[in-house]
């Protein structure tokens, strides 16, 4: 994911009738969109993004938190670094040929079969005496022998990124035989759980590994910025099924139809959370300062993780909170809201984090829209702690992001637009 100057390869999203030689696409293309392929792929790890997020909130509802929290994080990094590693290749080689299509497609059938082995990994966590991978193990391994085959075609086909295709290639099959021997070997809990860190690890220097070998991919830094930003709205969409999941059985009535207040006020809070975290994303421009930051991709890239659990932990928050309104969870009402505004707290913190870093400014203003971020999640977790209701905590988590939403659109995008003219118009030092 660093930088590079290549302009070989060009191709507008049509189906190439033969094949393609996958010498590397224009980093400067012009209209440059995500394809009808790309967005499909993107669909088949809602099932995943799904799987995770009832998993989390049913085991927080058994009061099974420690384990329900690991287990929710090591799925979410896998399911996140196997978008990624897709999402970038794509970025910088995709074809859209019949063979590169053909090859997503086995892509799409290993990430369903990985979210079928979500549901007894959570199990295995939460026993405590092994962790059950091998369903997921073989969906990744699917996965991965795809992306070799596509790395194969740029190594034969490019010159220019010969070595870093065959760099992918070998460290792509290291990083899939330590997870095979992880998950098909009975290893001692404790080696296990340090071999799934280390080969973590490894998933996240790969693509620095691989590409020391030349001056990075051509990636297009507009097309990458929108492919992290439809995968966002997915992943938001699971905060709506996490809504819809809360308030379905808060309806009254012999035929479920007569509105309670509990249901309107999680449909109210779950649809305002989701749309002011959707807002809150889109006020920053990562195409446009990607593309005078191509340096700064390795840190957009992998800096996404964490907001993309924040986001499926609100979605799973909010399912939680649907079932302690209906009594089925053995939480108490501050450990539930506490449930939510977390990962709220998550995602809100990351986007401050990555505008900082990508920008490299600071502004003091951030700071204040932080402080009051902190401020208001804090009070819906005390006025839970107090006795009030969890709905009411709700609806005030709901205004967290409208924090920032206010801040933008009355004083921030004045600063903003200032970090970008200074991003676009560096002065000279």
């Amino acid at each position: 994911m660093s930088d590079s100057t290549n302009t070989t390869g060009k191709n507008k999203g049509r189906l190439a009738h033969r094949l393609v030689p996958m010498t590397g696409r224009d980093p400067q293309e012009t209209h440059r969109v995500a394809t009808p392929l790309e967005l499909l792929f993107d669909l088949t790890f809602v099932v995943a993004v799904g799987t995770a997020d009832s998993r989390l909130a049913e085991l927080l509802a058994e009061g099974h938190s420690g384990s329900a929290v690991l287990a929710f994080l090591l799925a979410m990094f896998a399911i996140s670094i196997a978008w990624i590693s897709y999402t970038w290749f794509a970025s910088a080689f995709g074809t859209d040929d019949w063979l590169h299509r053909a090859l997503t497609m086995v892509q799409m059938a290993g990430v369903v079969v990985f979210a079928l082995g979500i549901p007894a990994m959570f199990h295995s966590v939460d026993e405590g005496d092994h962790l059950e991978l091998r369903v997921m193990v073989l969906g990744y391994v699917v996965m991965r022998i795809a992306m070799v085959l596509q790395w194969w075609r740029v190594s034969h086909q490019s010159q220019q990124f010969r070595k870093v295709g065959r760099a992918n290639i070998l460290w792509i099959l290291i990083a899939q035989v330590c997870w095979i021997v992880v998950g098909f070997t009975h290893l001692p809990i404790l080696a296990v759980v340090i071999a799934v860190v280390a080969i973590g690890t490894l998933e996240l220097l790969l693509p620095r590994l691989a590409q020391g070998h030349a001056d990075g991919t051509p990636w297009h830094p507009h097309h990458t910025a929108e492919r992290y930003s439809l995968f966002t709205i997915i992943v938001l969409g699971e905060s709506v099924v996490g809504t819809v999941a809360s308030s379905g059985d808060l309806l009254a009535g012999a035929d479920g139809t007569q509105w309670t207040g509990n249901a309107v006020t999680v449909v109210v809070a779950g649809v305002g959370l989701t749309f002011g975290m959707w807002w809150v994303y889109f006020a920053t421009p990562f195409g446009d300062i990607l593309a005078h930051r191509r340096n700064r991709g390795y840190l957009f890239g992998y800096g996404h993780i964490p907001l993309f659990i924040g986001i499926a932990g609100v979605g799973a928050g909010l399912h939680l909170a649907g079932l302690s309104l209906e009594h089925h969870t053995h939480l108490g009402p501050t450990a539930v809201v506490l449930a939510l505004a977390l990962p709220t707290g998550l995602y809100l913190l990351t986007v401050y984090l990555l505008h900082a870093l990508l920008l490299s400014a600071t502004d003091r203003f951030h700071l204040l829209l932080i402080a009051l971020t902190l401020a208001v999640l804090a009070t819906a977790v005390l006025l839970a702690a107090a006795g009030v209701s969890v709905a009411v905590s709700l609806l005030v988590i709901m205004l967290v992001p409208f924090v920032t939403v206010i801040g933008y659109e009355t004083i921030g995008h004045h600063h903003q637009q200032q970090m970008l003219h200074e991003l676009r118009h560096p002065t000279p030092r």
